[in-house]
């Protein structure tokens, strides 16, 4: 079974018990628009009642990046720009909870909300060469939602999360690879091959048992999330945040006033 649209878009191809969702979207290096967001929730809703489907392995057209994070042009017309992180939530939650292991096939770049996607998955195999981070301290100036930070954390560790959130430093795969955050790293010839030896490794054992374990984890991630709206809303609502959208757009660098 195969899905197939025009880009920007995601391709479904179901091929036995195991999934590919392909971000097609290589022009913008893979950069989500909203369309695609709502077409990731979808997919995942229909993966999570196939029976037959055992595993997903999400990656993307083109080789440039894994995902460059969101389309920025979204941010000009948002009336409540805070709401943006809400409505993502509500987009990962079904790729958090899927009731089937998820691999994601990293090259490149994966930085921003394709950071959050990857972080979303439940293993992550990169190229040597790939990087990750949430450089928003010196491009949008925007931030996370308490969810998102949440799942970051627990992946990464707490001291990786700052020096994303707080440096705008980027970290390469090597040492994510020690960290355990990268399941494997491999070069672009084997990323395949891996990536489909580590799917069907999966497919083939317990369904109940892993997806008992990964939702019950999920829970613990979630339960008692604080209620950080107001610094969203103050994030979102400032004048620095216009600045990093404009400065983006415009294709130079943000002048932060602090306001």
């Amino acid at each position: 079974m195969t899905v197939n649209s025009t880009p920007p878009c995601l391709n479904l191809e179901i091929d036995g018990m195991i999934a590919r969702v392909t971000f097609n979207n290589p022009a913008a290096r893979n950069a989500l628009t909203w369309p695609m967001y709502e077409e990731l929730k979808q997919i995942c809703d229909s993966l999570a009642t196939n029976a037959d489907v055992r595993v997903a392995i999400f990656h993307v057209a083109g080789d440039k990046a894994f995902v460059s994070g969101s389309d920025i042009q979204q941010f000009v017309d948002l009336k409540e720009n805070e709401a943006y992180e809400v409505a993502v939530d509500h987009i990962f939650a079904p790729l958090q909870q899927l009731p089937i292991p998820t691999i994601v096939m990293i090259e490149g770049l994966a930085v921003g909300s394709g950071l959050l996607m990857a972080t979303a998955c439940d293993f992550r195999i990169s190229t040597p060469d790939a990087h990750f981070g949430i450089p928003v301290a010196k491009t949008l100036g925007n931030c996370l939602s308490p969810n998102n930070l949440s799942w970051l954390a627990a992946h990464l560790g707490v001291p990786a999360v700052k020096k994303m959130l707080l440096t705008a430093e980027l970290i390469k795969a090597p040492e994510l690879l020690e960290s355990g955050f990268l399941y494997q790293t491999v070069e672009t010839t084997e990323i395949c091959a891996a990536t489909d030896a580590l799917a069907k490794k999966l497919a083939v054992l317990a369904p109940i048992t892993q997806k008992a374990s990964k939702l019950a984890i999920a829970c613990l991630l979630q339960n008692n999330l604080p209620d950080c709206t107001d610094l969203m809303r103050e994030t979102y609502n400032s004048k620095d945040f216009m600045e990093g959208v404009n400065a983006f757009l415009e294709c130079r660098s943000p002048q932060w006033l602090g306001e």
